[in-house]
Parts: structure tokens; sequence; C-alpha cells
């Protein structure tokens, strides 16, 4: 079987999107899949406007017609609604062919975030650009609830896993720094909502975990936080597993990874009360959703980080994997 994956979200971003796509990628060649990936790294790219480190693909048209049309894919998934996705959907409307997709973010949200756009012209174009989809893969029941209630159709259950070998407790000796560790892992930009973190007046130190647009300017405003760069593999997790709370003030994940990661390595979750944590958490003492986003940190603390790894191990890529087949359309 050969399949077609396209995604404006590719190296060198590290985030939640790509690791899902690396991970599904292997999975899926492991079973004998044949697998096309179609990434902006294929094409001659301009930095994304207020967010140079996202690079978009200029004209990429003929040139994604003729990889499909040269590879003969059995079927196509389109991962992102950037520019890759934009073409590949004309292509796929054009000659006829099935094709699913992915809401992967809450995009509409993060346009909003960072362009002021009114949220109801973004979600007009979502749902003209997921409604030609045979299946539109989400990852929970909260944003499948709100997709329906906007008119979107032929959603499908697509959940995530994580590697429990990888993250896993470990040692907290790893990072010296007065504790209680609160950390975060993910994109340093505005849709983050990462300042509602670390404005937050809680003891101990703060840590952040990745890169981003705002972050010269964050690490200038706070300078207590410590700012560790991108961090992956085994180096991550080991920063991972030496944190005592993962905050996680994001508003706009459609689920969130590293939330699952956090778990897996024993650390409790701190988080809002929305679409993600809510559907990750599940009710689950191993994470406090609270608006107060203070006290849920302080009561996090005290989560035995055996509860946390028991929920995580729920989570199986295997199952991802089997989910994200059988939401296919073959042709």
């Amino acid at each position: 079987m050969r399949l077609v994956i396209v995604s404006d979200a590719w190296r060198p971003q590290v985030n939640g999107v790509v690791r899902t796509l690396e991970t599904l990628t292997a999975g899926l060649r492991a079973k004998d899949w044949e697998v096309r990936l179609i990434t902006p790294d294929l094409f001659k790219t301009v930095p994304c406007p207020t967010y140079p480190e996202i690079r978009l693909a200029l004209f990429p048209g003929r040139k994604i017609g003729s990889i499909i049309e040269n590879f003969r894919p059995c079927a196509i998934h389109i991962a992102t609604e950037g520019p890759l996705g934009m073409a590949a959907r004309r292509y796929c409307v054009k000659k006829n062919l099935p094709f699913t997709t992915a809401y992967h973010t809450r995009f509409p949200e993060y346009i909003h975030a960072r362009t002021r756009l009114s949220l109801s012209i973004s979600y007009a174009v979502m749902q003209w650009f997921h409604g030609r989809s045979q299946s539109v893969m989400v990852a929970t029941q909260t944003i499948e609830d709100e997709l329906i209630s906007m008119g979107f159709k032929n959603i499908r259950r697509w959940s995530r896993g994580v590697d429990l070998d990888l993250f896993k407790p470990r040692n907290k000796d790893f990072l010296s720094d007065p504790r209680p560790i609160s950390l975060f892992v993910g994109r340093v930009s505005v849709e983050k909502n990462i300042e509602d973190f670390l404005s937050l007046d809680i003891p101990g130190t703060k840590y952040v975990v990745g890169d981003g647009p705002a972050l010269k300017v964050l690490r200038k405003k706070y300078p207590d936080v410590v700012f560790a760069g991108v961090r992956e593999g085994e180096e991550l997790a080991q920063y991972v597993a030496a944190a005592d709370v993962f905050v996680f003030p994001s508003r706009t994940d459609t689920f969130g990874l590293v939330l699952l990661e956090a778990l897996a390595s024993g650390v409790p979750v701190a988080a809002y009360p929305v679409p993600g944590p809510l559907d990750v958490i599940n009710g689950s003492p191993a994470g406090i959703l609270d608006e107060n986003l203070k006290s849920a940190v302080a009561r996090a603390l005290v989560v035995p980080p055996s509860i946390c790894r028991e929920h995580a191990s729920k989570f199986s890529w295997d199952n991802s994997i089997a989910q994200f087949e059988s939401n296919l359309t073959v042709f």
C-alpha cells in the first residue's frame, strides 16, 4: 500500500504535529506501507510573517501534482491547511481523488491570537478546506463535539500515544535549581498563552524548553525564568522527568502530546479546563485543571508520580496508528 502524506509542518520545526507525523510514518513503514512525505523542504520557501521559523512553500501546485502522479498512491492524507495542504486539496478535487485531512490545531484561534482576524472568517475557511475530506481526523471528543456544532462533517477519531520507554520517571538530580521546578515544553509564541505561566507568582524555578518568535522578548522580560532552548529525544526526556509539575497554559491545542510525555515521566499536569487537557486528563487525578492556574500548580505538586504514569500508560501509539489506517480512504 502506498500513502502520500502532505504537511506544511516539518523539520526544522519541533512541535506536536511534526513529532506525531514522524511517529506515524515510522509505524506505517514498519507495517509495510510505502509512505511518501510532501513537506516544505522539497520546495522553495519563504518565512511565515511574524513566525520566521515556519517556512511556507511557494507555488507548490505543479510539483505536488507531479510527485503524486509519479508515486501512484493508494491513499492521500492532507495533514495541514497551509500552502502545501491547499495545493494538495486543489489537485485531489481536480482529479476527483478522495483524501483525508486532520484537524491538528485550533487554527482559527491561532490566527486570531496573532492577527486578530475574526474567528467566523477563519472557521468558514476551515469548513471549506475540510468539506471535501472523506475523514476529518481529530484527536479528542471535545474537538469533535465543537466541530460538529459548527457544521463539520465526516469526523473520525485519531488519538495519540506516548513512548513509555523514553518518557519515564527518572532521577530528578538532572536539574539542580531551587524546587519545585515548574516546566513548560512547546513553542515560545503568543498562541501558546505562555505568559500566563511565566507571570505566575509561585515558589521555586520556572523552566521553558522550546523556541519560537517570542523567545527574545520573553527572555528579557522574565530574567528569572530558565529558557533551555530546544531539546529532543533523551535530553528532552531528562528535562521533563526532572520537573515537579508540568504547566500547560495553552487554550488553542487540540490535544497536547507533551501532556502525555509529562505524565509518562511521573510529572503531574497543571492546565486550564479547555480542549486538549480536558480530554487527556479525562477526570484523572493525574492532572489539575483550573481557571486559576496558580491554584492548579499548587494542587498538582502533591499528585503521586505513580498515578501520572498509570494514566499515561493507557495511550498507545499502536492504537493510534491503527485508528489512522482505519480512517483512510483507499482508491
